[in-house]
């Protein structure tokens, strides 16, 4: 009789874990290890081309087992949960950003439904930092639901120029500044910040993708790195002998975004920060670096940023991304 009873008790005990478990295998979650680092950091990836998807859950291991931060990855994804960084529309566990203390973002076009977007604009709107990279300069674009109240948020927004990218980040998308696929970028430390703590231990960067165009960035921004644009797709190759190093496009740099409400947050960017960058030592301790700058933690003299397991980036590219792969496929 007590087998008889235990059974149903343990079968709508199964029953009432389903739903969670199949909630939480639409994100990987990090836990913090060993480290300095506290806080809960939300890293959100959605673009088309560089692949973002597969760098992001790298950066999360990295800041979790070597820092001890604690990492969450949201990935764009189809209603199945198979990671699809072509959905626009879908990014699942946007409400976990309510009690993220940083946002890294790797996002690109993303028309996000109100009710998840609304997580993300009131952590921007709360005066929390915010580091974004390459594509996220034109993070979202509002082309089908051009009434939502989030729509100012387009990379191309009149009213708030620029959008989310130029207002918050410093700049939105305006062209390749360096030719795509075929110059490279080498990032060249801005001397003047050269003792900024983002670039403790950063003394090599370099990267296949090309050089994005800046043009708005505020005086008031403090460039760490400008890219250097390479005649090829090696980081042996030199300099172009052409305007296009005259000057050099800022490729990292700080800023703050004052709120409506009046508060400041710290904000770090990137216009580099594909999967294949990310094979740079250099670029992911800069990022490394940044979340502890921007948490207002002590940044270390030479962060650990050694891969945690294997790191084979597939080459950035519209289409290229992996097919099948679910965000449980990325847990340690």
């Amino acid at each position: 009789m007590k087998t008889l009873l235990i059974a149903p008790a343990l079968a709508m005990l199964l029953a009432a874990s389903i739903p969670s478990l199949a909630s939480a295998e639409k994100w990987v979650v990090y836990p913090g290890g060993d480290g300095q680092g506290k806080g809960n950091i939300v890293l959100i990836s959605g673009d088309e081309e560089y692949r973002s998807e597969e760098s992001f859950p790298m950066l999360g291991k990295i800041l979790s087992q070597r820092h001890g931060f604690n990492c969450t990855v949201l990935f764009s994804q189809n209603e199945d949960g198979e990671i699809n960084p072509d959905n626009q529309e879908n990014i699942p566990g946007m409400h976990l950003i309510d009690k993220a203390e940083l946002l890294i973002l790797g996002l690109r076009f993303r028309e996000l439904p109100d009710k998840d977007m609304k997580h993300f604009v009131d952590y921007v709107e709360a005066g929390k930092p915010i580091i974004g990279t390459r594509t996220s300069t034109h993070a979202f674009n509002y082309s089908r639901n051009k009434t939502s109240p989030f729509a100012k948020y387009s990379f191309n927004n009149r009213e708030w120029k620029g959008g989310f990218g130029q207002q918050v980040l410093g700049d939105t998308w305006i062209s390749h500044h360096g030719h795509h696929k075929r110059e490279s970028t080498r990032g060249v430390v801005n001397a003047p910040n050269k003792d900024h703590p983002i670039l403790n231990g950063v003394d090599d960067v370099w990267g296949p993708t090309d050089v994005y165009g800046v043009r708005n960035l505020t005086k008031e921004a403090t460039i760490l790195l400008h890219g250097q644009v390479l005649a090829g797709m090696s980081p042996s190759d030199p300099p172009v002998d052409n305007k296009k190093n005259n000057p050099m496009m800022p490729v990292l740099w700080t800023k703050d975004y004052q709120t409506n409400s009046g508060k400041t947050s710290k904000i770090v960017c990137t216009t580099m920060g594909s999967s294949t960058d990310l094979q740079s030592e250099g670029l992911r301790r800069a990022i490394v670096n940044s979340a502890y700058w921007t948490l207002g933690i002590k940044v270390p003299a030479k962060a650990n940023v050694d891969v945690v397991g294997q790191y084979k980036p597939t080459p950035y590219g519209f289409g290229s991304y992996t097919k099948g792969v679910k965000p449980s496929d990325h847990e340690l």
